[in-house]
């Protein structure tokens, strides 16, 4: 089967187990959708309860404003309630009525939410305060602020007297932060923040009481003093000059004392609400517990009901696990080719020729894996008859420049021998074209050489000979026989280096490449305004060698083919003073020969350094 054919019935099978599975959610949804609505709405019934209670409490804390809130709540539940009994409509979704096996548990909710909501109504309608404990409270607030200003008369009144008093002076004292504390715990109380006050307020009541009847001289014969620690003490009549503001707050002391007992007696808050308040909270849990039985009734009876559902379901989702599983495995097994013939075709691109893929299946990755088979044979062969092509031509080359080199040594000398005179006088016109001829002689032998060398570096036969140099006299002389070439062009070529620096390299090679990035370097310059500097670094493990000069620099689209063979930068100052493209393709695989680095950094009408890097010691193999 095609693949295509294949993807279309794989899809065909998903669309209708989804279609399927679409219809069956949407009819078992739409079926229990109102049955959902309603158990969701008795549960709602609980936390109707608990909001009852918790503004029930509220109101019991003074909020006044939530007993609208508590009418509202009371609203919601008998709403709700109703509505289940009956089937309808809660705030826009429908809700199935109790069925007939749960009525029993529906009616217990509603009897003990009967006195529940008798309990609410009863707190909705109730003063929170008792009126008379809050009048008493009120008092003795009012009074509170004359109370301690009689008392510090008192103290004051007694400053005077001398130290047979001081037992008086210290009552006085003590009087004065009674009355302040009961001032301070009748105000938390009267705004309902201070807790269990009123055995703290009984105690400062008491021990006021004693203190005064101590400064009165009066005894203290109520028994509430013994319970509290307090015993008749024998104390110096003051005279009545100083009692002034003991008899004004006797009449005072007398009336709060009496709101006092009348408020340690009772609480603030009012009986009947406190009683409604404290049925309310201990019916809260049984009306509770039932709303929970009937909503867990209901949700037993659904389980049963879709029990059965529930099992299709289940199996439904067993056989959409196994298509899916089967539409995977399927589409896996038609793909896995692809992953086979994208990394055949990734070792073909590293130039791994030849390779094939196994897939007999006719379909259209069979016949794309086919196609890739014949093509990668096709390729082998075009590869190795370009290989076997390509090492004939170089030995040609090499065959071919050897040959060429050989006639042109005597026509150099010969040359050279008809210059110097030694076979007779010669007039100008003759000495200039054996000039030309000897000149031409060397052009073409330097070719020739460059030549050889690129070709014994691209078949791996160029030796190198590595002997201890010293780098600083190798540079030195490449400086020196180059010098008479930058005085002739008026450019200026420096070098300066004063110590000597040992490294492992054939001398005669390293000359080689130096040479030529001079030359360029010439080449590339300017006469009267051209600089070349040479200059020699030593870093760790290695030597940098590096020639720079101010030329017009590099073009950008020509600065990653510099170091191929034969490639040239065609501008015209260089193309005018010739150059067969090879020097730096040589010099690079004379640098790695010995296995180091070249590279070149170059800036338009700023000029160009080209550097090489040699290892000092021999820790890499170099092959020759």
């Amino acid at each position: 089967m095609k693949l295509t054919q294949k993807t279309y019935l794989l899809l065909v099978v998903l669309i209708g187990v989804s279609g399927l599975n679409l219809y069956l959610l949407i009819f078992t949804s739409q079926e229990n959708q109102d049955v959902l609505h309603s158990i969701s709405y008795a549960s709602d019934l609980k936390v109707i309860v608990e909001r009852i209670g918790g503004t029930a409490n509220s109101i019991a804390s003074g909020n006044e404003a939530d007993r609208q809130t508590l009418e509202t709540e009371i609203s919601d539940f008998d709403m709700t309630y109703a509505t289940l009994g009956a089937g309808g409509n809660i705030r826009g979704l429908n809700v199935a009525s109790v069925p007939s096996e749960l009525r029993p548990a529906y009616d217990k909710v509603g009897d003990q939410w009967t006195p529940y909501q008798m309990s609410t109504e009863k707190i909705k309608k109730e003063n929170i305060f008792d009126s008379r404990v809050k009048d008493d409270l009120k008092y003795i607030l009012g009074k509170n602020g004359k109370l301690i200003s009689l008392a510090n008369s008192i103290s004051n009144d007694l400053t005077p007297l001398d130290r047979n008093y001081n037992p008086h002076k210290i009552i006085a004292a003590k009087m004065v932060t009674i009355a302040q504390d009961i001032g301070e715990k009748t105000l938390l109380y009267s705004i309902g923040e201070g807790g269990n006050v009123s055995s703290s307020l009984k105690k400062d009541r008491i021990t006021f009481d004693a203190d005064l009847k101590k400064l009165q001289g009066l005894p203290l014969d109520d028994p509430e003093f013994a319970n509290y620690g307090i015993s008749q003490e024998t104390l110096a009549v003051i005279p009545r000059q100083n009692s002034d503001s003991i008899r004004q707050i006797d009449p005072l002391w007398e009336s709060v004392r009496e709101k006092l007992i009348f408020v340690e007696s009772n609480t603030l808050l009012s009986k009947d609400f406190g009683m409604a308040l404290t049925n309310l909270n201990s019916q809260r849990n049984t009306l509770l517990n039932a709303t929970s039985e009937f909503v867990n009734q209901w949700n037993g009876m659904i389980d049963t009901r879709l029990h059965s559902k529930v099992v299709m379901v289940q199996l439904l989702i067993i056989a959409d696990v196994a298509v899916f599983l089967l539409v995977v495995l399927s589409i896996r097994r038609s793909l896995s080719p692809l992953e086979v013939l994208t990394k055949v075709m990734g070792r073909v691109k590293e130039g791994f020729y030849g390779e094939k893929i196994n897939y007999s299946s006719n379909d259209e990755i069979g016949e794309l894996a086919q196609t890739f088979n014949a093509m990668s044979t096709t390729i082998q062969k075009k590869e190795e008859e370009a290989k076997r092509v390509e090492v004939a031509k170089d030995e040609f080359l090499a065959m071919v420049t050897h040959e060429l080199k050989t006639p042109l040594v005597p026509i150099q000398g010969y040359s050279d021998i008809l210059l110097g005179g030694h076979l007779g006088s010669l007039n100008n016109a003759q000495k200039e074209r054996l000039q030309i001829i000897s000149s031409s002689a060397s052009t073409l032998l330097q070719l020739i050489s460059d030549l050889l060398d690129a070709q014994k570096l691209e078949l791996g036969q160029l030796r190198i000979k590595k002997e201890r140099n010293n780098i600083r006299e190798s540079v030195e002389k490449t400086v020196i026989v180059m010098q008479p070439q930058a005085t002739a062009d008026s450019i200026l070529l420096t070098f300066s280096l004063e110590k000597d620096i040992y490294a492992l390299y054939d001398d005669v090679r390293i000359k080689q490449v130096l040479t030529n990035l001079i030359k360029n370097s010439l080449k590339a310059t300017q006469p009267k305004t051209g600089k070349v500097q040479v200059n020699v670094e030593e870093k760790a493990h290695e030597v940098i060698v590096s020639v720079k000069d101010n030329g017009r620099g590099i073009p950008p689209e020509a600065r990653d083919e510099i170091f191929k063979k034969f490639y040239q930068v065609d501008t015209s100052s260089i193309r005018e003073k010739g150059g067969s493209g090879l020097g730096l393709s040589i010099c690079k695989g004379i640098v790695e020969a010995h296995g180091g680095r070249i590279w070149m950094e170059s800036q338009l009408s700023e000029g160009t350094t080209f550097s090489f890097a040699i290892p000092q010691n021999d820790e890499t193999r170099t092959p020759i």
